[in-house]
């Protein structure tokens, strides 16, 4: 898996030092809020642990953390763990100063009772010259939150939204959300949330062709741009795919491609559709689950940040 040096997905060195993603927002002068990855430190100097993984057959849990400061998770101690036993991803940690760590999903609104935790052992991959490491890997009424958020955008502040997802891995069901949600677990209504969709849904806005499309999840909606169609928003296909929302206070933007291509593609760029303006955001965070804990979809999660 290479280096998109605008999509900042996936390894970015020197030979001086290590540089995440988080690390160059923040000198942009956006800093991360939220930075969730099973994969690798999103901070150059972040030394944790990424996620927490609980075993069936005693019911202990392990944090795995990263080999080392910057570095990629270790896997080995998740297989050592695991082994002769069945694993789940338990909590999702928040590498940013912040906290935001994500649990399983609690009952919502659309569905009335918690989610499952995804297997800790179904997507093994191995990246940057023999690397070994986990992906979450959603089957359907699986999903992770965390309804008190700290420094997470509110009401019509801007913000902006990456994940690394799969073009392999989807569906149309809702909803493969991750991104500022309600903070009570219910549908709120248009303007309630801001979080990128990836699937191929077709309820309320779609792009070009038979998807699946990179959207914004406003509630009430997923849009590939302000109108029902959006032939500008092109399907993503790749294994590894970046994705990205820009909320502004007067407008929003999409952009995706190929994680390990040179550059991404402006999927939209302008008002957001009537009945959005302003946002009402606020301030939870999902992944994997729309707002009201719909739980339908399926698809892959790599990393992303807030």
């Amino acid at each position: 898996m290479a280096l998109v040096p605008l999509a900042l997905c996936l390894l970015m060195k020197s030979t001086i030092a290590i540089q995440g993603p988080c690390d160059i927002f923040a000198s942009g002068s956006t800093p991360c809020v939220a930075a969730h990855s099973t994969v690798r430190a999103l901070f150059g100097a972040f030394n944790g642990p990424l996620y927490q993984v609980k075993r069936a057959s005693d019911n202990a849990t392990r944090d795995i953390s990263v080999v080392s400061a910057g570095g990629y998770a270790d896997a080995a101690s998740q297989d050592t763990f695991c082994q002769n036993t069945n694993c789940v991803i338990q909590r999702i940690y928040d590498q940013s100063s912040e906290k935001n760590h994500l649990d399983t999903a609690p009952a919502g609104g659309y569905v009335h009772h918690p989610d499952k935790p995804v297997s800790a052992t179904r997507q093994p991959l191995t990246v940057d010259n023999g690397n070994k490491v986990y992906a979450a890997y959603f089957e359907g009424a699986m999903g992770y939150r965390i309804d008190k958020t700290s420094g997470v955008a509110t009401g019509n502040d801007p913000e902006t939204i990456y994940m690394v997802t799969s073009g392999k891995h989807y569906n149309g069901g809702c909803c493969f959300d991750y991104g500022n949600a309600e903070t009570n677990n219910n549908d709120d209504g248009k303007s309630t949330m801001e979080a990128l969709y990836f699937g191929n849904a077709t309820g309320w806005g779609r792009g070009a062709d038979n998807g699946p499309w990179v959207m914004a999840d406003l509630e009430n909606g997923l849009w590939a741009g302000n109108e029902t169609v959006n032939n500008g928003n092109t399907p993503i296909t790749s294994t590894f795919v970046f994705a990205m929302v820009k909320g502004g206070s007067n407008g929003f933007a999409l952009k995706g491609g190929d994680a390990n291509g040179a550059s991404l593609k402006s999927l939209y760029d302008g008002p957001r559709p009537p009945g959005y303006q302003p946002m009402h955001k606020q301030g939870s965070i999902i992944l994997g689950i729309g707002g009201d804990n719909s739980d339908s979809a399926i698809g892959t999660f790599f990393e992303g940040a807030m």
